[in-house]
């Protein structure tokens, strides 16, 4: 089982319209709802893929028993969420149909209480005696300790559970220190904790702050992967239209279940890129078009660049 925590859960909300304007009403043309925050995206990618994964973080009001309705019927998908007495946020995110581009919103999560954190502790430990990995993904929502990645990495690592950290700013600064086998920030995250605008020289700094290994979103070029067996460019696809909502999820997944599958790094990193291009031209956030996916997997040519290393 592959355990994803998501701190700060949400409900994913897709509108489509023909054309967004600023200070104009708009008719939307289209609707969906799915569980969402950037665990529970991860899980659904790694469900489709054939993997058992149980999902924990906090969910709570009406919102949150909505998402976890949602979940009842995710196959694959085993729900271990933690209750709070606030409520879970919501996401929206705008779709301009004419020109393929997303304007996101949202919410700032519940505030969690200091026993609704130690419970969660307690509730996550449980579950990584059953866990072949975990993932740690994205914001904390208000009262949660800013270095609870780092106390949950440590935790991971006492269990002998592999981790993937996958967060921003200081909750990732305090939890790279920690020694996640995985990190995967984007270039602005990884420039934000290290200083450098360079990516190899930022992942080498990356690495010397704790991370096993490092793996950053650089756009247009692609992910890059510093590992101790060396280093690795594998290049994005040319711009594909739609909406890019859970794409950094999905290359996530990709890493996570090539992986606990014990494949090559460049097989994981072909994995990854052809999952995040195949979620932006999926006509809902957070999921993947299997068929994009499956020709893509094969055209991603992976670079070996040890030497530079």
């Amino acid at each position: 089982m592959i355990l994803t925590v998501t701190l700060n859960t949400a409900l994913d909300i897709t509108y489509r319209v023909k054309a967004l304007r600023p200070h104009a009403s708009h008719r939307v043309t289209d609707v969906t709802e799915r569980p969402g925050g950037k665990g529970l995206n991860v899980a659904r990618v790694l469900a489709a893929l054939g993997h058992e994964v149980t999902v924990t973080g906090f969910a709570g009001g009406a919102t949150g028993r909505t998402l976890q309705d949602q979940l009842l019927g995710a196959t694959g998908i085993s729900d271990a969420l933690v209750p709070v007495s606030g409520s879970t946020r919501r996401t929206v995110a705008v779709v301009d149909s004419s020109t393929g581009d997303t304007t996101q919103l949202n919410e700032p999560g519940p505030l969690v209480s200091a026993e609704e954190w130690t419970a969660f502790q307690e509730a996550y430990e449980h579950l990584l005696d059953s866990a072949s990995a975990v993932a740690l993904c994205g914001s904390l929502p208000p009262g949660v300790p800013v270095g609870a990645y780092a106390t949950l990495v440590r935790a991971a690592r006492t269990a002998s559970v592999p981790v993937l950290l996958d967060t921003s700013g200081e909750p990732l600064r305090r939890g790279i220190a920690a020694r996640p086998d995985i990190v995967k920030p984007n270039a602005d995250e990884l420039a934000e904790l290290t200083g450098s605008h360079e990516p190899l020289q930022a992942m080498k700094d990356a690495r010397r702050r704790g991370a096993h290994a490092v793996v950053a979103s650089l756009g247009a070029k692609g992910l890059r992967a510093l590992t101790p067996d060396g280093t690795w460019q594998a290049p994005a696809p040319d711009r594909l239209e739609g909406n890019p909502t859970g794409a950094g999820d999905s290359a996530v997944a990709g890493l996570l279940s090539g992986y606990v599958e014990h494949l090559p790094w460049p097989q994981r990193l072909a994995r990854a890129v052809a999952l995040s291009a195949a979620t932006v031209v999926a006509p809902v956030a957070g999921e993947f078009d299997a068929a994009t996916y499956e020709r893509l997997v094969r055209e991603v040519r992976v670079t070996d660049q040890i030497s530079a290393a």
